[in-house]
């Protein structure tokens, strides 16, 4: 049985329709690559780089998701990335609060021992001095925690990007982003001047570089 022939009504709706998703597929893709490169800046920054960047990851998140809302049935941003981003936000925060925490207990101790030694004349402040080696332990460990985080984070909007360029057919090369780290896979980095790009891998099977 043959399929029943369209207008030219019907196919302009669904030419528009097209459209309308490929539009809006596009804003997806840009929004996704001022993100990536913001988050990996951010990482970039924590492990001790001079880096450039104005944009705030987490308010262009925000932003994408406001956008997301709005677009109801073309939306193209993941159900998960809300409770994904929130939990992450959430663990740096956390993180954050404990490094402070830590360095306020080890602070505390010090003065209390110099105090001490200054009422005894006992050099109790030395065991202060002892715990200073937990400082550099306590910036190692958060640090390396949250690049893990900001590594998770950027590694699930490449995904997210990739996803959008193969669904809708747009072109990789057209959503080339910065980025400051070259860990990351599904991508194809290049040197551009002195800079670092990439560009999301879609075939099946490949790996960075």
């Amino acid at each position: 049985m043959t399929e029943p022939v369209r207008d030219s009504v019907e196919a302009a709706l669904d030419l528009d329709e097209k459209e309308i998703y490929s539009h809006i597929a596009h804003e997806s893709a840009e929004d996704i690559i001022r993100i990536i490169s913001s988050l990996d800046a951010e990482r970039a920054r924590l492990r001790g780089a001079v880096v450039y960047y104005r944009d705030d990851w987490d308010d262009l998140i925000r932003e994408r998701l406001a956008k997301g809302k709005r677009h109801t049935a073309f939306d193209f941003y993941n159900p998960a990335l809300l409770d994904i981003w929130e939990e992450k936000v959430r663990e740096i925060k956390k993180l954050r609060l404990r490094e402070k925490l830590g360095y306020a207990v080890l602070g505390g101790v010090l003065i209390i021992t110099v105090a001490v030694s200054v009422v005894t004349g006992d050099p109790y402040f030395l065991l202060g001095l002892s715990l200073l080696p937990l400082v550099l332990m306590i910036r190692d460990g958060t640090e390396s925690r949250l690049d893990l985080i900001y590594y998770e984070l950027t590694q699930f909007f490449i995904d997210e990007l990739r996803e959008l360029v193969r669904n809708h057919g747009l072109r990789p090369e057209r959503y080339r982003f910065k980025i400051f780290s070259g860990d990351y896979f599904g991508v194809k980095t290049m040197k551009l001047g002195t800079g670092l790009f990439a560009v999301v891998r879609t075939g099946e099977g490949e790996g960075n570089h």
